[in-house]
């Protein structure tokens, strides 16, 4: 039973990334980044649903160690965020070496249409006769539309101490089962790929 069991989880999570792949990313050549020297983390998702926007910088703070600071907490409706020259002076006065940003770029919609088949059941080879009845439109149901969403997410990190963008990547994600379950996959893809690539020390 304990290895059935082990089978599905590690099944379950094999299976649980492959919606999300990586489109592009680019780092700054030779730049290394160890997570354990950071102090603070500004994490900013720019999406105008702010349920969403929680949901999506919440996931994020997960994978910082308790470094993240979410932009929710942070940039308070009082702050003039179009302020330029306001917003660099506060987080380098409050200690921020770095800041991720997500930002949505696209969703790309395919809708196909599919016909339901009406016939025996059970497998038979394909033969003219069984080809000609499961295609005859006498055999064949009402049909149904069936439509994915991939969702191109921007996802880049900065230097704040530089003041400048170290990291950036386009991912892409087929019918994601909501905004947390996106994020952490994106996390998740993104976090493999850093450390893959060097980019990340832990």
């Amino acid at each position: 039973m304990k290895k059935i069991t082990l089978f599905l989880t590690l099944l379950v999570f094999s299976f649980s990334c492959k919606s999300t792949k990586i489109a592009s990313s680019w780092k700054e050549p030779g730049k290394e980044v160890d997570l354990k020297k950071l102090n603070k983390i500004l994490v900013v998702a720019m999406l105008k649903n702010e349920n969403s926007r929680h949901q999506a910088e919440t996931e994020i703070l997960e994978f910082l160690d308790g470094k993240g600071v979410a932009s929710f907490d942070y940039l308070k409706t009082d702050f003039d965020k179009s302020n330029e020259e306001a917003l660099r002076e506060k987080i380098k006065k409050d200690g921020f070496d770095g800041a991720i940003t997500m930002r949505l770029l696209d969703v790309e919609r395919e809708r196909t249409y599919t016909l339901s088949y009406i016939g025996p059941n059970g497998w038979n080879p394909i033969t003219f006769q069984n080809y000609y009845y499961r295609n005859w439109p006498s055999n064949q149901g009402p049909g149904y539309f069936l439509t994915t969403k991939t969702f191109v997410v921007e996802i880049a990190i900065f230097s704040i101490i530089e003041d400048k963008i170290i990291w950036t990547s386009e991912t892409q994600t087929v019918n994601p089962d909501g905004v947390d379950k996106m994020t952490k996959e994106i996390s998740k893809v993104l976090y493999k790929r850093m450390v893959k690539e060097g980019f990340l020390k832990r």
